[in-house]
C-alpha cells in the first residue's frame, strides 16, 4: 500500500501538496482495525448543518494517520468522537473493541483514562502543579490500588518524562518551560498509562517551525518504538508527512487518496 496525498480540487485548495511517491508504507491485508467509523454524522445543538456528514474511516493496528483540513472542517469533532469525549452522534464508532455510543459516562471516563492518550494544541497543563504532578494526573482518576501506589506513580512519571527528553523535570513548574517543553510534558502525560491510541489535536499549532519539527520527531519516535495507533488532526504538513497515511476532511466529509494494494 502506498501513501499518497488526496487528489482533486479540494486537496489543491487546501494547500495539501503531493507526497514523495518513492516512500512506501506496507500493511498486511489481515491487519485488524483498531478504529472503525461507519457513516458517522454529528450536529451540535442549535446548528443548521452537520459538522460531520457520513464519515467512514478505518485505522489499523500500529498505523499513524493524519487528518488534514481547514479550521471548521470537523477535525477536532472527529477526534473527540474517537476518544470518547463526545458520544452523541449518528452512525457507529468502534475504538479498541469498544462501541463508543454505547458507553455510559462512567465507562467512557474509564475508557479515556486507560486506553486513549490526548495531546492538545494548548497543552492544558495546570500551572499550579509541578510537571511531575501534571503527568501523574491520570493516576488520580484511575481505579485499583496498584495504580494509586505512590512509588509506582513516581517511577512511571520519571520514566515517561525521560522518554520525551525531559529527565529530572518532575519538580519544575510548567511556567518555567518553553512551548516545546510544555508540549513534551503533555505528551508524557498522554503516555502515562501506555494507551493503545494517541490522539493529537494540532500538536504543533502553538509552536514555531523548528520547535514544531522537534515535536513531530518525538511523535515519530513514539510511534516507531511503541507501535501504538496515532491519529493527528493538523494543518502542519510536517505532521502529515510523518505518518503512514493522510486523509483530507472537507466540510465534514472525508476524502482519502487512492491506494495500491500490498
Amino acid at each position: 500500500m502506498r501513501r499518497v496525498a488526496p487528489l482533486g480540487n479540494e486537496a489543491q485548495r487546501s494547500g495539501f501538496r503531493p507526497i514523495d511517491r518513492k516512500r512506501r508504507w506496507w500493511r498486511p491485508r489481515y491487519t485488524p482495525s483498531v478504529i472503525k467509523l461507519e457513516n458517522v454524522r454529528k450536529r451540535y445543538r442549535g446548528a443548521d448543518v452537520d459538522v460531520l456528514r457520513g464519515v467512514d474511516l478505518e485505522v489499523a493496528a500500529g498505523e499513524f494517520v493524519s487528518i488534514v483540513g481547514r479550521s471548521g472542517s470537523g477535525k477536532t469533532t472527529l477526534l473527540n468522537l474517537i476518544g470518547g469525549l463526545d458520544t452523541a452522534h449518528e452512525g457507529r464508532v468502534v475504538v479498541d473493541g469498544e462501541t463508543i455510543e454505547s458507553l455510559n459516562d462512567h465507562e467512557a471516563a474509564s475508557f479515556r483514562n486507560r486506553r486513549v492518550g490526548f495531546v492538545f494544541q494548548a497543552y492544558h497543563l495546570l500551572d499550579h502543579l509541578s510537571c511531575g504532578e501534571n503527568v501523574a494526573l491520570a493516576a488520580l482518576f484511575a481505579r485499583g490500588p496498584a495504580r494509586r501506589d505512590g512509588s509506582w506513580v513516581r517511577d512511571r512519571v520519571a520514566e515517561v518524562l525521560g522518554s520525551v527528553g525531559l529527565p529530572g523535570a518532575e519538580r519544575r513548574s510548567p511556567t518555567t518551560l518553553s512551548g516545546g517543553e510544555r508540549q513534551r510534558v503533555a505528551v508524557a502525560r498522554a503516555l502515562f498509562f501506555e494507551p493503545a491510541i494517541l490522539l493529537c489535536d494540532e500538536p504543533t499549532g502553538n509552536l514555531d517551525s523548528q520547535t514544531g519539527r522537534a515535536i513531530v520527531d518525538l511523535l515519530g519516535e513514539v510511534h516507531r518504538k511503541q507501535r501504538m495507533v496515532i491519529v493527528a488532526a493538523t494543518h502542519d504538513e510536517a505532521v502529515s508527512e510523518a505518518g503512514d497515511r493522510a486523509v483530507l476532511l472537507v466540510d465534514g466529509r472525508l476524502i482519502d487518496g487512492p491506494r495500491e494494494a500490498a
